[in-house]
């Protein structure tokens, strides 16, 4: 196992001064950084050749002697020449943390690459191994992390003490911290700028969970994607880990449910076909019910709640029960099947417009109205179609639709385990494919045919090929 080099800490600065020397590039880099804390920043230098004017700095252009030491909580040396020398030494014997840019043995410390959300922080460091992928890494927290959350973190700072004279149980405080670090409420006021709406309502859940007796719940309605772990929103990930029930469907793989709070209550709810495990009504009795004692529920559904998840019945019993709830986006399996098969739904001069349907209890009247929308150049993409898909093809063809139209079938969208295939209206309705277990989109319209259906067979043959190669090599 490869062990640290270092050991990641957060350094005190307040009161003291960060002492840079140099008056070039580097030391501009350092200076920009030292001055996101409250610590005092000095420039030293006999020469100073950037323009540091803009930053809230000290710049002294003189040779660096050990009084611009006094009181420092650490030094960078950030340019070449006769002052860093000094300055090395000095530091030194002074027993000070020191960093020297491109010098990693001299250096003491190492500046990570930072997210600031203060005072929330994130530090990434290489150990000066590969700054440039510490860069990258922390390009990709900064697009995770809402830049409001410092403010959401100060909030929770300044009830503290309220909050510990209010609610005296340690685990129903981390509860209320929970729920008010997950509030989607505050979230929105502090994204918009609304700090007094955003107290006033983190004020009303403290009152809540101090009145832990007449408090009641809320339910978040929340789209899981199609399955795969990395296309769940980082909304749903933080709204999963505030529930203390998540009430999921069956197509929601069980590593999406792992998601949520480890301690969290799992209800399955799965509903798939000819097996009914529990009603629609029944489902909505439960979420109104779970939230009547209080509970935060995640009702979790697979692609997104509001396309063919019945979300309408279940806002409709929340709001008989007058429960407070809220909606999660997700990916939804359309736009998933459309990404792995590469089809571009709709095309310039060929497809002006797309129509989701789902074929689950659907009648001659919708069929006639499909055909009637892909003749007039719409793509059709066909949800819980998988079984009757032959039946469907030739009824579509009844009702005008061209017998060549391209069809194409991903099965188990945006999952590692996607499968794909083309064909048409006539050779589905007389010689239906067969397809792998789990849940399909059926795409119908010309459009279909600029997808690259043909991809995974052109890619198991170049891992072959490979293989092959790499055998002959070894011969």
């Amino acid at each position: 196992m490869t062990r640290l080099g270092i050991f990641p800490v957060s350094y005190k600065v307040r009161g003291k001064k960060i002492v840079i020397v140099g008056g070039g590039a580097e030391a501009l880099a350092k200076a920009r950084l030292a001055v996101k804390t409250d610590a005092e920043v000095i420039v030293v230098a006999r020469k100073i050749e950037t323009d540091f004017s803009n930053l809230e700095v000290t710049v002294s252009e003189e040779i660096f002697n050990a009084s611009h030491l006094e009181n420092a909580a650490l030094v960078f040396v950030g340019d070449e020449g006769p002052d860093a020398d000094i300055a090395k030494r000095l530091t030194k014997e002074a027993g000070l943390p020191l960093n020297v840019v491109d010098q990693p043995e001299y250096c003491d410390f190492f500046t990570p690459a930072i997210v600031d959300r203060a005072p929330i922080s994130v530090a990434i460091s290489s150990e000066g191994e590969a700054p440039v992928l510490a860069r990258l890494v922390r390009a990709k927290i900064e697009a995770a992390l809402p830049l409001h959350l410092g403010k959401l973190a100060g909030l929770a700072g300044k009830l503290r003490n309220t909050v510990e004279t209010l609610i005296s149980s340690g685990d129903r405080r981390r509860k209320f911290y929970q729920e008010l670090l997950t509030s989607s409420k505050v979230e929105k006021a502090l994204a918009e700028g609304k700090d007094d709406q955003a107290n006033q309502w983190a004020n009303h859940l403290l009152v809540d969970h101090a009145n832990v007796d007449r408090r009641t719940g809320f339910v978040h309605l929340v789209g899981a994607g199609p399955g795969a772990e990395d296309l769940l929103t980082l909304r749903a990930q933080r709204v999963l880990q505030s529930a203390d029930v998540i009430v999921h469907d069956q197509l929601v793989p069980e590593a999406v449910v792992q998601m949520g709070r480890r301690d969290a209550e799992r209800v399955a709810v799965g509903k798939a076909k000819g097996r009914h495990s529990f009603t629609q009504k029944r489902i909505n009795q439960m979420l109104v019910e779970l939230a009547q004692q209080g509970k935060q529920v995640v009702r979790l559904k697979s692609g997104d709640p509001m396309i063919f998840g019945r979300a309408a019945e279940e806002i409709e019993a929340l709001k008989a029960a007058n429960i407070e709830y809220a909606i999660v986006p997700g990916v939804t399996a359309a736009a998933a099947a459309a990404s792995d098969a590469q089809l571009p739904v709709t095309l310039r001069n060929v497809a002006s417009g797309v129509v989701y349907a789902t074929a689950h209890g659907a009648d001659d009247t919708a069929v006639k109205h499909w055909s009637v929308l892909a003749q007039s150049g719409l793509t059709l993409g066909i949800y819980m179609g998988k079984s009757i898909i032959s039946e469907v093809a030739r009824e579509l063809v009844a009702e005008g639709l061209a017998a060549t139209t391209p069809v194409g079938i991903v099965v188990n969208a945006g999952r590692a385990n996607s499968a794909r295939c083309l064909s048409n209206l006539n050779d589905i309705s007389e010689n239906p494919p067969s397809l792998a277990d789990g849940p399909a989109i059926v795409f119908v319209g010309e459009a279909v045919a600029s997808g690259a259906w043909l991809q995974e067979a052109a890619d198991e043959q170049k891992n072959l090929n490979g293989e092959a190669q790499s055998s002959q090599q070894v011969a």
